[in-house]
């Protein structure tokens, strides 16, 4: 069963499901507003816990609706494609062998089947940005593991939609945006150690900020710089 509110210019869509607790969620791109909530709660009750988060939701939708997007990338010859912070040009080069990626010079040679379509190719980079990342994050999370005293049990590389990454404390595994990879080096060593830190502390609380400092004093440059960066184009789909 599906209801929807109006809270001033605020519409906020109600699915009741078999669960105990309400959970609030504001989705991209445009700050859709959802609320999960228990079958035999009343709408007025939910109506009030909407209300009482309407600064947390307007917050949200702010910086959703304000997050750059890179343009759509079309995969053809002289296309920008950026890795670590670097520019380069991707050059197609149609063979008959498997698919590969090269880094020559300022050069990215994308190496693909002829009739190879855009789905294929935008397959074929997006792995290779997984690789990217994978090899440059076990040698800093074995780094700063020791640096920190914690112990990753798992990383997850993935394409992620509005973030760079995410922890999970209870089974103490770590998620990464594989567009990371686009980014400066540094930029991706902060966000592994602001990762890893919320294994010490969940929250992004004043006990968060310390640790931060005493592990990377100069943290908040990195991350506003992150921040800056715009994420990768997304074909919304609802």
């Amino acid at each position: 069963m599906v209801s929807r509110l109006k809270l001033g210019d605020i519409e906020v869509d109600v699915m009741f499901k078999n669960i105990r607790n309400v959970h609030l969620s504001v989705h991209p791109p445009t700050g859709q507003v959802r609320i999960s909530a228990p079958v035999r709660m009343q709408l007025d009750t939910i109506r009030v816990f909407a209300v009482s988060k309407l600064g947390w939701i307007k917050q949200q939708q702010n910086k959703l609706r304000g997050q750059d997007r890179e343009t759509r990338r079309e995969y053809v010859d002289r296309e920008s494609h950026y890795l670590w912070g670097q520019r380069y040009l991707l050059k197609i080069v149609q063979e008959d062998a498997p698919p590969a990626i090269e880094v020559k010079h300022r050069m990215l040679l994308l190496r693909v089947r002829p009739g190879t379509d855009h789905e294929k190719k935008q397959a074929i980079m997006e792995g290779w940005y997984r690789e990217q990342i994978k090899k440059a994050a076990y040698p800093l999370i074995s780094k700063w593991q020791s640096i920190l005293h914690v112990e990753v049990s798992r990383v997850f590389v993935q394409r992620m939609k509005t973030k760079w990454g995410s922890c999970n404390a209870d089974n103490c595994s770590i998620r990464l945006n594989m567009n990371l990879a686009k980014k400066p080096r540094e930029c991706f060593e902060y966000l592994v150690v602001h990762e890893l830190v919320h294994l010490l502390e969940r929250k992004h609380n004043d006990r968060f900020k310390a640790l931060m400092d005493s592990a990377m004093p100069h943290w908040r440059l990195h991350r506003d710089e992150l921040n800056r960066a715009p994420l990768a184009y997304e074909n919304w789909t609802y």
